[in-house]
């Protein structure tokens, strides 16, 4: 594995000071956001100057009950070729669950959720991402998410689960320190114990960000400054293995750009703290050992100054203390095990569970049993704000409209009215139910709306279609 060195996440808010930044030897883009055949001017330039761009998936839902869509496996696979990426990234994360593998009604979380750290799920994980790295050009990396919630009668630690997902398929795995603090914090999960069970010899860099809490819980939220408690993992992970990669997520609230440069120079500070304590523990554990090897020949050949022992022993190369286990640079799994596919059965009862609980974040049905009531609440208000967030950044116009009523009103909404594809989609849906619902948009506001949605719901409608008669009750409206 190549190393990428110290990195930051490409947006378009930051592009012109990321440019313009020291030290940045790689970034990263979220891979839906990117159109492979209109790539920004900031991304063309920074490639030109030999700055590795990787693409990160949000979208693939790898942890999800159903086989990975072949259409957003191409799509993912395309623009690591157009990047010329060494590798890509996705999450291991569920991200919309029902449809006909259940027969529920299919619902889309807007958020990467946490999957069940259980057997069925491991066996499922694990063909998707054999799916996925057949599908893709370079090798697959995937990343540990954050979460509120825990899912009753989990049978491994993350770190246990992740060893195995890693074993079983040869998939690289992004670390994300920040994730690891969130799960420390919000479930208990002691971040050395996760280190000490990962196989780090896969590691293909690292993510650090920092969050905020609310509602009693740590939100991983990209839009604060890096705590210390999240460096501290970070030096750990550098004292036990020399990350090929370090890279800082930021994806709002975004700095001045003096800011972000001290929180990357706070990140290198942290890894060269980690290098300082691998070469420490490496010279108490070669003095334990000349101890030792004096003793045995105290022992054997007389003490030091006696005739025929010298009391020394040779140390191995201090290189040994931040040296990296080589990791497979072939893009390709090993092969599969002969009788280990995923049964449809396993893949229903998964995807029972999974939208189970997902119909009860978005849609208000009763709380699976054995979850966390208070949680899952909390959970469900998280997603809903992201949804009224990145709505408006899509459809900027709305919140322009609406004024300080936008949040209030997409909130309502949203309580009621699962996302059913995508954000674009939802804020068609969101426009179309306070038309059709009357107030709060009256007057201007209400032609305003009503002009924005006939703009944006494609092209003329079939008559007798949905859009069709709900255009008509718009107009007449």
């Amino acid at each position: 594995m190549a190393r990428l060195g110290t990195g930051i996440g490409w947006r378009p808010e930051i592009a012109d000071a990321v440019e313009r930044m020291p030290g940045i030897d790689w970034v990263e883009v979220v891979a839906e956001n990117t159109c492979p055949g209109h790539l920004p001017a900031s991304l063309t330039r920074l490639r030109e100057r030999g700055v590795t761009v990787v693409p990160h998936g949000v979208g693939l839902g790898l942890g999800g009950a159903e086989r990975p869509d072949e259409g957003r496996l191409s799509a993912l696979a395309e623009r690591a070729s157009v990047l010329g990426s060494p590798l890509v990234t996705e999450h291991i994360a569920f991200v919309r669950a029902g449809g006909p593998l259940t027969a529920t009604p299919r619902l889309e979380a807007g958020h990467l959720l946490p999957v069940p750290r259980t057997r069925d799920a491991l066996d499922v994980l694990c063909e998707n991402v054999r799916i996925a790295q057949d599908a893709l050009p370079v090798p697959l990396a995937v990343e540990n998410i954050a979460a509120l919630i825990a899912w009753p009668g989990e049978e491994m630690t993350e770190g246990q689960f992740l060893y195995e997902l890693a074993d079983r398929t040869g998939v690289r795995l992004l670390v994300d320190v920040a994730n690891l603090y969130t799960n420390h914090v919000n479930r208990g999960e002691d971040p050395a114990r996760a280190l000490d069970e990962l196989p780090l010899e896969a590691l293909a860099y690292v993510h650090v960000a920092g969050g905020f809490v609310r509602d009693g819980v740590w939100h991983d939220s990209h839009a604060h400054p890096v705590p210390r408690p999240v460096l501290d993992i970070l030096t750990d992970l550098a004292s036990r293995v020399s990350p090929p990669g370090v890279l800082l997520e930021r994806d709002e609230n975004f700095p001045e750009p003096a800011v972000l440069e001290l929180e990357l120079e706070s990140i290198r500070d942290a890894v060269r703290d980690g290098e300082r304590l691998a070469v420490k523990r490496e010279l108490v554990r070669l003095g334990r050992d000349a101890r030792a090897a004096a003793g045995a020949g105290r022992g054997a050949r007389g003490a030091p100054g006696e005739r025929g022992g010298t009391g020394t022993a040779l140390a191995p190369p201090l290189a040994s203390a931040v040296a990296v286990v080589p990791a497979p640079t072939s893009a390709q799994a090993p092969p599969p095990v002969p009788g280990t596919g995923v049964s449809d059965v396993t893949r229903q009862r998964l995807g029972l569970a999974l939208a189970a609980l997902l119909s009860a974040l978005v849609a208000g049905t009763p709380v699976p049993e054995g979850f966390d009531r208070v949680r899952i609440g909390v959970q469900a208000r998280a997603l809903a704000a992201k949804r009224a967030g990145v709505v408006a950044k899509v459809a900027p116009e709305l919140p322009v409209i609406l004024g300080d009523g936008y949040r209030a009103a997409f909130l309502a909404y949203a309580q009621s009215h699962p996302m059913r594809g995508g954000y674009r989609q939802d804020a068609l849906d969101f426009v179309e139910r306070v038309l059709l619902d009357g107030p709060p948009a009256q007057g201007r506001v209400r032609r305003e709306l009503r002009t924005w949605w006939l703009d944006r719901s494609g092209p003329a409608p079939r008559p007798g279609s949905r859009l069709a008669r709900v255009g008509r009750a718009l107009i007449r409206r």
